[in-house]
C-alpha cells in the first residue's frame, strides 16, 4: 500500500487527505516542504515560499502532485524532529523490521542578497535501523499548481524534470524508473543500508549535481550543526523549553533569509472551516505577523531576526507618504513586491474539497490601522532590548507616527481583514495609541528629534475616544466598535499594550465578559460572526493566537492557576511534533494554514510571561 494509498483510506479525513496536524515542516529559509506521518511530502514550492507549488497534493489529492516515500510492507509510523533541530524523522516499524526517513533542505548561504543562483535542495535519506524492509518512491510533481506539463528523462540514477518555468532534477542512490509523467523506486534495505533521494533546482544559473551517500551524510550533519547552533543562542530556561524552541525553531524556517521577511506561513488556501469558503494565502509578510515575531525572538534573544526584518521595513516606508492606506501596506511579497493579485486557482479541488483555492491575496489593498502600532512596538522593544536604532531608522519611525497622528480616527478592515465594510474598530484605535506612546518613548529615552505636543494630543484624544465610545456600559466590557455590543477577542491586547492596568476593574469586567462569552474551555473565538458579520459565508473556529493572548491576560491578572490550566490545554492541541495551525476546530482538528507564524509566536510570549509571574 503507498502512502497515497494509505491516506486515502484514512477514516480521520476526507479520501485522499490526511488531518492537517499530521504534517511536519522542513525548510532553507527561502521556501519548505510538508511531509505527511506516511512519509509523503504533499507541499512543496520551488525556489521561493511563494512560488508556484511543485507538489500540491494537500490542496488536491489528484492533480496537486507529491513525493511519495514509505516501506512497502504493512508498518505503524510516527514522526519527530531529530533534537533541536528542523530535521524531520519519519519512523516505520513493520513485522521485519524498522526503518526512518530522514527529511531536511541544507542551509546555503544567500550572499547576494537575491536567492537567484542559490540552489535549492531537498534530501531524502533512508535508512533500515533493524531487521530489513522494503521500500518505495514515487515522485510525482506537477509544476505551477498542476497547471504546466513537464518533459521526463531518466538515466544513470538520475530523473530530470523539465517544465516551462522550472526545472528539477532528482539523483538516487537506487535504480529509478520512469512511469509515464512521474518516476517509481523499489528498494530493499537491511539492518545499517542506507539509500538517498535528492531533488534539486537547476537552470542556467545552477548546475546539475549529484548526490552520493557520503554526501548526503555530510549534508545532514551540516543541517544538524546550523540548527543546533542557531538556537544555542536562546535564553529562555523556563519551565515549556521543548515547546518554546520548537515555535523558535518554527518562526526561524518562517523566515526568507535574503531580504528578512517574514510570511504568516507556508501554506495557501487551507481552510478554516472544512467546505467553507475562508480559505486565503498566507505565503507573504504581514506588518503585523512579523512585528509580533519580531518581539518574540527577542524575548528569547534572537537579534539577527529583527535586524533583517528592520532592514525589510526600512526598504518599504514610503517617505512620500504613501497612498490612501498609508506609508505602508499591510503585506508585502517576500521579495518586497507591492502588487499581490488574488487568483483563484478553479482546477484545484481544496483541501478535503475545501474550494475555491486562492493564490495572491486581495486583502493587501486594505486599511487596517492596527499594523502601526505592532510594528512601533517592535521598534522600540528592538531599541531597548537590542540596539539603538540607526537615525535613518528613525526619521521613517517619524514619517509613520506623524501619519498616524493625521489618520487615527478613520475606520478600517480591522486586525481580522474582515471584507464586511469599515468600522470604528477598538484594537485599531488601540494600536494607534501605541504606535504614538512608543515613539514618544523611544525619543525621550534617547533624546531623539520628535514634535512631542503635537504627539502627546493625538495620543491623548485616542485614549479618551476609546475609554468613552469603546466600552459598554451593557456589557461592562471594551468592545469590537464603537459604540455597539459586539465582543472581540482582539482587546485582549489593551493590559499587554499597556493601555490599561491588568488589574482595572473595567479590565477585568471585560475579561470576565470575554470568558464567559467566547472561551470554550481554554479556546478563544476571534468574535462571533453571527453578531457581528464580516462579508463571508461559514464559521470561525477558535483563534489560537487569541488563547494564547488569554493565557497572558489571565497571568497579568494574577490569576495564575487559570492561566496554567489554560496553557496546559492549549498545548495537548498541537500536533504531534509541536506545531499549530491558525485554528483549533469543534473536534478540536486543526484548521486554517499551517504551521501559522502568529499561533507560534503568541505560545512563546505566553510561556515566557507565565513563567516569570509563576517564578
Amino acid at each position: 500500500m503507498t502512502a497515497a494509498e494509505s491516506a486515502r483510506q484514512d477514516p480521520a479525513g476526507a479520501p485522499g487527505y490526511r488531518p492537517i496536524a499530521d504534517h511536519g515542516l522542513i525548510g532553507d529559509l527561502h521556501t519548505a516542504a510538508l511531509v505527511d506521518t506516511g512519509g509523503t511530502i504533499v507541499w512543496y514550492c520551488c525556489p521561493r515560499f511563494d512560488a508556484p507549488s511543485v507538489f500540491g497534493s494537500i490542496l488536491d489529492a489528484e492533480r496537486g502532485g507529491s513525493f511519495e516515500l514509505s516501506t512497502a510492507a504493512p508498518a505503524r509510523t510516527k514522526q519527530f524532529y531529530f533534537p533541536d533541530t528542523n530535521v524531520l524523522i519519519t519512523r516505520f516499524s513493520a513485522a521485519d523490521g524498522v526503518g526512518e526517513i530522514q527529511d531536511f533542505m541544507p542551509i546555503v548561504d544567500d550572499t547576494d542578497g537575491t536567492g537567484d543562483g542559490v540552489r535549492h535542495r531537498l534530501i531524502r535519506r533512508v535508512r533500515c535501523v533493524r531487521g530489513s524492509l522494503p521500500f518505495r518512491a514515487r515522485v510525482a510533481p506537477r509544476f505551477d499548481y498542476g497547471r504546466q506539463s513537464h518533459l521526463l528523462s531518466v538515466r544513470r540514477g538520475r530523473a530530470v524534470f523539465e517544465s516551462p518555468s522550472l526545472s528539477l532534477t532528482l539523483s538516487s542512490s537506487t535504480t529509478l524508473e520512469a512511469d509515464g509523467q512521474d518516476v517509481r523506486s523499489e528498494f530493499k534495505l537491511n539492518e545499517g543500508e542506507c539509500a538517498v533521494f535528492a531533488l534539486d533546482r537547476f537552470g542556467e544559473d545552477v548546475a546539475l549535481r549529484s548526490c552520493p551517500v557520503e554526501e548526503a551524510e555530510e549534508e545532514f550533519a551540516a543541517t544538524v550543526a546550523y540548527w543546533r547552533r542557531w538556537l544555542s543562542s536562546s535564553n529562555y530556561r523556563g519551565r515549556w523549553r521543548e515547546m518554546v524552541h520548537r515555535s523558535a525553531l518554527t518562526l526561524k524556517l518562517l523566515t526568507y533569509a535574503p531580504t528578512g521577511g517574514i510570511v504568516a506561513a507556508v501554506t495557501t488556501s487551507l481552510p478554516e472551516q472544512i467546505g467553507g469558503e475562508r480559505n486565503w494565502d498566507y505565503r507573504y509578510v504581514w506588518i503585523r505577523d512579523s512585528a509580533f515575531c519580531v518581539y518574540a525572538l527577542l524575548r528569547l534573544g534572537f537579534g539577527e531576526e529583527a535586524e533583517a526584518f528592520m532592514g525589510f521595513l526600512s526598504r518599504h516606508v514610503s517617505r512620500d507618504g504613501g497612498c490612501a492606506s498609508g506609508p505602508l501596506q499591510i503585506m508585502y511579497g517576500i521579495d518586497g513586491r507591492t502588487e499581490l493579485p488574488e487568483v483563484e486557482l478553479s482546477h484545484l479541488e481544496g483541501y478535503q474539497g475545501s474550494s475555491p483555492v486562492r493564490i495572491g491575496n486581495a486583502a493587501v489593498n486594505q486599511l487596517q490601522l492596527d499594523i502601526y502600532g505592532a510594528l512601533l512596538d517592535s521598534v522600540y522593544l528592538y531599541d531597548k532590548w537590542h540596539r539603538p536604532i540607526s537615525s535613518s531608522l528613525w526619521d521613517d519611525v517619524h514619517i509613520l507616527v506623524d501619519w498616524v497622528c493625521d489618520n487615527w480616527d478613520r475606520p478600517d478592515e480591522g486586525v481580522w481583514e474582515t471584507r464586511g465594510g469599515r468600522k470604528d474598530f477598538v484594537y485599531s484605535r488601540l494600536m494607534c495609541w501605541v504606535a504614538i506612546e512608543r515613539a514618544m518613548r523611544m525619543a525621550a529615552h534617547r533624546g531623539l528629534p520628535a514634535d512631542t505636543p503635537r504627539w502627546q494630543l493625538a495620543r491623548d484624544a485616542i485614549y479618551r475616544q476609546i475609554m468613552r465610545r469603546g466600552w459598554s456600559e451593557e456589557l461592562k466590557a471594551f468592545v469590537q466598535h464603537f459604540d455597539d455590543n459586539v465582543l472581540d477577542a482582539s482587546v485582549l491586547m489593551m493590559p499587554m499594550a499597556k493601555f490599561i492596568s491588568p488589574t482595572d476593574p473595567k479590565w477585568l469586567s471585560t475579561l470576565d465578559a470575554l470568558g464567559a462569552n467566547l472561551v470554550s474551555d481554554s479556546l478563544v473565538y476571534r468574535y462571533d460572526p453571527a453578531v457581528s458579520p464580516d462579508g463571508l459565508r461559514g464559521e470561525d473556529g477558535t483563534f489560537s493566537i487569541c488563547s494564547f493572548w488569554y493565557v497572558e491576560g489571565l497571568t497579568r491578572a494574577g490569576r495564575l492557576d487559570e492561566a496554567r490550566l489554560a496553557f496546559e490545554k492549549m498545548l495537548t492541541y498541537a500536533n504531534h511534533v509541536g506545531l499549530y495551525a491558525e485554528e483549533i476546530g469543534q473536534t478540536g482538528e486543526q484548521l486554517g494554514n499551517f504551521p501559522q507564524a502568529f499561533t507560534h509566536l503568541a505560545l512563546i510570549s505566553a510561556a515566557f510571561n507565565l513563567d516569570h509571574a509563576l517564578g
